[in-house]
């Protein structure tokens, strides 16, 4: 009877440990890296940004450039929900936002101020 309670017991906690590891993979690293986002249809045109994505011990920080590598602003604040990054940062005196949805490995979709799609892929380092 011992037997069979720690066999089962063993069991218990092996699905525990799985149950936990696969929690841990939620995707928030996901957006950690720099990232080439196209907005198309603003009023000055189509316009390509890259977000430089970091996390500082437990909070995001970065920047938006231009395609020159350029800074153009801070980014103000970030937020993470599962598969979608909302990044707030000003360009040109405006407080704007743009909310990435995870398309696969590489490439995102989503819009700025939920007025312009955008669309983007993860910038490559090149070794």
């Amino acid at each position: 009877m011992k037997k069979i309670t720690a066999v089962l017991t063993g069991l218990f906690c092996m699905f525990l440990s799985l149950q936990s590891e696969a929690q841990v993979k939620a995707g928030d690293d996901y957006f950690l890296d720099n990232w080439k986002v196209l907005v198309k249809a603003t009023p000055q045109g189509d316009v390509t940004m890259v977000f430089a994505i970091e996390k500082k011990e437990s909070t995001y920080t970065g920047v938006v450039q231009d395609t020159t590598g350029k800074e153009i602003s801070k980014i103000d604040k970030i937020e993470i929900k599962d598969n979608t990054i909302t990044i707030y940062f000003n360009a040109q005196g405006y407080d704007l936002s743009l909310v990435m949805n995870k398309k696969d490995d590489d490439h995102i979709t989503g819009s700025l101020i939920n007025m312009f799609d955008a669309e983007g892929e993860r910038v490559k380092k090149k070794m």
